[in-house]
């Protein structure tokens, strides 16, 4: 039994990452000030005695033996982080400083879950790890695009200088249960507003495309990369490379609700990617062949259906 350390725990995708973590004979430490995350994302957990919930923001040192933490506090939605974009920068970097020192302390390993945000709007298609990216440092976005570039700065270079054993992950789009109904991110704006017959908005003519992950996905990717030996730093995308155009999604989720929901356009937002997609050849290489599993219309049913539950 390894005792893990899951900072924003109570997160869409960190709620999903402590229960596998438990199922797989762990000891599970939830951290999280629920800025975005929610207690009732993993109250069905609480009763689990090797479960503990602590509220707490990264931004503040925090001290805990621990084998293993995954660091993934940070409002990742464009509304949520754009909201304080100063907290946001602070939570990426001062996070990962804290955890970071914790890791030194401890020898623990850590694993930074990076974004596909760090490519910003790609020149280059689809994106492997060793583009640079297309980032806008004072845009609307930046706030949360250079906050995670200099996370992984800082991972790199506490492994350099400290020996720290590090993990970077680049997550793409990823949806499922779990997630807020109002954060904001194109899946779930769309299950809402169709549920509700109310009308879709897509942003720009909707020709812009992304690959969607489904969840379960991204935890067992997320697993396997903490489970590669020390000399295995990232970074390594984890995404799904089936790509869409945004109106293609629009036009499955009405589908698959049965909605009468329209489709309405507007205004595409500053410094919105045109293009994103993963190229997971060093997933499948380094992480014993991952690959997604879940393909776009199985896991647009299951997150429907949760989405079901809470609006309706």
């Amino acid at each position: 039994m390894k005792k893990i350390l899951v900072t924003g725990g109570a997160g869409f995708i960190g709620s999903h990452l402590c229960e596998r973590l438990l199922n797989d004979g762990n000891e599970v430490i939830c951290l999280d000030n629920y800025s975005s995350g929610s207690k009732d994302n993993i109250k069905h957990l609480l009763d689990n005695p090797y479960f503990e919930l602590v509220r707490h923001d990264v931004t503040m040192p925090f001290s805990i033996e621990v084998d293993e933490i995954y660091n993934l506090a940070c409002p990742a939605s464009p509304i949520q982080y754009q909201c304080n974009p100063i907290n946001t920068i602070k939570t990426s970097v001062m996070g990962a400083i804290n955890m970071l020192e914790l890791a030194k302390n401890t020898n623990a390993k850590i694993l930074q879950a990076s974004t596909s945000e760090v490519y910003g709007d790609p020149e280059v298609h689809p994106q492997p790890e060793n583009y640079w990216g297309n980032v806008n440092p004072i845009g609307a976005r930046s706030c949360y695009d250079e906050g995670k570039r200099c996370a992984e700065s800082l991972f790199v270079n506490y492994h350099k200088q400290n020996n720290v054993r590090i993990k970077i992950i680049r997550i793409f789009n990823t949806y499922g249960p779990n997630m807020h109904p109002n954060d904001g991110r194109v899946v779930s704006n769309f299950i809402v507003q169709a549920l509700q017959d109310k009308p879709i908005t897509i942003y720009g003519d909707g020709s812009q495309t992304r690959s969607f992950q489904y969840v379960d996905d991204l935890v067992e990717g997320m697993i396997r990369m903490m489970n590669t030996h020390d000399e295995v730093t990232g970074p390594v995308n984890i995404g799904n490379p089936g790509e869409f155009t945004i109106l293609e999604l629009a036009q499955k989720v009405i589908e698959l609700t049965g909605s009468k929901s329209k489709i309405e356009f507007h205004e595409l937002p500053e410094d919105d990617p045109m293009q994103r997609k993963p190229d997971i050849t060093k997933a499948s290489e380094l992480l014993n062949g991952w690959k997604p599993k879940i393909q776009l219309e199985e896991g647009l049913v299951n997150t429907i259906d949760y989405f079901r539950k809470l609006v309706l």
